[in-house]
């Protein structure tokens, strides 16, 4: 089997689609492929019920353009550019620094200490795009699939720091195909005209897609952190 092939999951070990049905409204559930795992849709609305109507809010109004899937990406794209103007001045980006104090206690005499030292840079440079509160985002439109590796581990160490309760990713859907992307014809230059390059070849299928994150959570990379996933559908993308 070609290995691409072999590392696409279709969210064999995520809650049922019944839980994610009694979450989120229908519109949003046209709009998006969602998949929560560990139980992250329930935790979000019930532990925290202004994040849950903030994040159903965006999802609701969220739209991109064909224009913006078809401009250069860059070191930020427009598409993400855009999504950091859907979130309040609450949503911060953030990475997590933690030194480890270890002590060795005497095993019959738990108040005698035989040595305790201190591990600088235990967790260091793990970021995330947006975290409020016990709640953290990212966002993945078209990097590498391995960024997917990153954002869990970052996600799995915020996590056991007891930093966040719960992690979401936002990320193109597997119907955003390549029969999608060949639809939007030629890429657009950073001036706005037409480039010589087909769209699809900027979307492979080793990029951020779905069917790549689900594979990673099936195989619990995210450690014991839930996620919520969103998939990007053609039902977000407008002609202009």
């Amino acid at each position: 089997m070609n290995q691409q092939l072999a590392d696409v999951s279709q969210g064999n070990v995520s809650d049922s689609l019944e839980t994610v049905k009694s979450v989120f409204e229908p519109d949003i559930l046209k709009k998006f492929e969602v998949f929560s795992y560990r139980n992250a849709a329930s935790i979000l609305k019930s532990s925290f019920p202004q994040h849950f109507e903030e994040l159903s809010a965006i999802l609701k109004t969220f739209s991109i353009s064909r224009s913006m899937i078809r401009e250069p990406g860059g070191s930020k794209s427009n598409i993400a550019k855009y999504v950091d103007t859907l979130f309040s001045d609450g949503w911060i980006e953030t990475r997590i620094s933690a030194d480890l104090h270890v002590k060795l206690i005497h095993a019959q005499r738990k108040t005698e200490i035989l040595g305790e030292y201190t591990r600088e840079g235990y967790l260091d440079a793990h970021r995330i795009d947006f975290v409020k509160g016990k709640v953290a985002l990212d966002l993945e439109w078209n990097s590498k699939d391995q960024t997917y590796d990153r954002d869990l581990y970052a996600f799995s160490a915020f996590y056991d720091a007891g930093a966040i309760d719960l992690g979401i990713i936002l990320t193109r859907g597997s119907s955003l195909d390549n029969e999608f992307f060949r639809s939007l014809g030629k890429v657009l230059k950073k001036d706005g005209t037409l480039g010589s390059e087909e769209v699809f070849k900027k979307y492979g299928a080793s990029t951020t897609w779905m069917g790549k994150l689900l594979y990673r959570l099936d195989a619990g990379r995210n450690g014991g952190c839930p996620v919520l996933a969103f998939g990007i559908t053609p039902e977000c993308v407008t002609d202009s």
